[in-house]
C-alpha cells in the first residue's frame, strides 16, 4: 500500500533530520520514502543545498506535484 502525503510528511521529516539510530535505518527510511513515490529525482530534495529551505510538507508537495512525460 502507497503511503499517503501525511505519512511521506512524517518519512520526510525523519529523514531530514537523521533521525535513525544507525545508518542502515536512515537509508531505510529513505528507500522506504523512494519507492513510494514516482519522481525519479526525489532524493535530491534531501541532499541539494539548494532545497535546503524547503520544510518536509514543501518536499512532499513537489514531489507529488510530479508527472512523468508522456511518449
Amino acid at each position: 500500500m502507497a503511503l499517503n502525503r501525511d505519512e511521506l510528511i512524517l518519512l520526510a521529516n525523519k529523514i531530514r533530520n537523521a533521525e535513525g539510530k544507525t545508518e542502515k535505518e536512515n537509508d531505510e527510511f529513505l528507500s522506504q520514502f523512494l519507492d513510494n513515490v514516482i519522481d525519479p529525482n526525489a532524493s535530491n530534495y534531501f541532499f541539494e543545498p539548494a532545497y535546503n529551505q524547503l520544510s518536509p510538507e514543501e518536499i512532499v508537495d513537489r514531489i507529488l506535484a510530479y508527472n512523468p512525460i508522456q511518449l
